[in-house]
């Protein structure tokens, strides 16, 4: 059975023309051999590798099921997590996505080099960054990754802040970071199948329960529509969690503060908005 990478790769020279193919197998050969340029003046050829892989990467087949270009996190653009691919919840990443995951994960830049490829990279390069996240070895230092993961979080891009909330996130965020990254997918539309982790997360955590129901209250006393995905993690949050450690970090103040279970049941005025 093929690694989440080897998937990745095989999935994505499917998709790419002959030159494409031939660009990819130079540029992965060259990341591979990136400790060669390790302090050297100028970019070592991966850097410029990455940021030409969108000049390079494009689809040249339509594949059942995929989404067009300009979808969020969590549909066929812009994830990097699937079963199928080496990305979340069994979708495709763009080609350049993919290409951009690759050479990271084979030139296995260190904390410094990552921050500032997400310092100076476009969006398409950012999200790249973010995806990638959890297939690098040797891992980033997790303040050096949480870093990237809040800038994401504190943007208006729908996709940065898509891309934040993979793997890495869900493993490494403490419980506040992950609650209000959550409430900030609901209030600029990400989509929730974007976030990894959600269920298991959010199973148990009565205090997410209580953010979101009081979040619908705000959204119905302004005569506001509540996010359809509201309910299905009001619905996780209510669920109780599994026996064992509680997801993410295991630091003070990350685990559930009280049982879902426990929240008090809505006023008939609510109804309109509890899943």
């Amino acid at each position: 059975m093929l690694t989440p990478l080897a998937s990745l790769r095989t999935g994505l020279e499917l998709r790419l023309g002959a030159d494409a193919r031939a660009w990819l197998h130079l540029a992965l050969t060259e990341a591979a051999d990136a400790p060669r340029y390790a302090g050297r003046h100028g970019l070592p050829p991966w850097e410029r590798h990455f940021a030409a892989a969108g000049r390079h990467c494009r689809d040249t087949s339509a594949r059942p099921g995929d989404a067009p270009h300009g979808t969020p996190h969590g549909t066929a653009h812009g994830t990097a997590h699937s079963t199928a691919h080496g990305t979340p919840h069994g979708t495709v990443p763009e080609a350049a996505d993919a290409a951009r995951i690759l050479l990271l994960h084979a030139a296995g830049p260190d904390t410094e080099a990552l921050a500032r490829l997400y310092a100076h990279g476009s969006a398409d390069e950012r999200r790249a960054v973010l995806l990638a996240l959890p297939h690098l070895d040797p891992q980033p230092s997790a303040d050096g990754a949480r870093a990237l993961v809040e800038d994401a979080l504190r943007a208006n891009d729908t996709r940065l802040i898509a891309a934040a909330l993979g793997p890495w996130s869900a493993r490494h965020l403490d419980a506040h970071q992950w609650r209000h990254a959550l409430l900030k997918c609901l209030f600029t539309g990400v989509p929730l199948s974007a976030v990894a982790g959600l269920e298991e997360r959010a199973a148990g955590d009565g205090e997410l329960a209580r953010m979101l129901e009081d979040y619908a209250r705000e959204r119905t006393a302004a005569s506001r529509p509540v996010p359809a995905d509201l309910h299905r993690a009001l619905r996780a949050a209510r669920r109780p969690r599994a026996a064992g450690p509680a997801p993410g970090p295991a630091a003070e103040g990350t685990a559930a503060e009280g049982p879902a279970a426990e929240a008090p049941a809505a006023r008939p005025s609510e109804q309109t908005w509890e899943g």
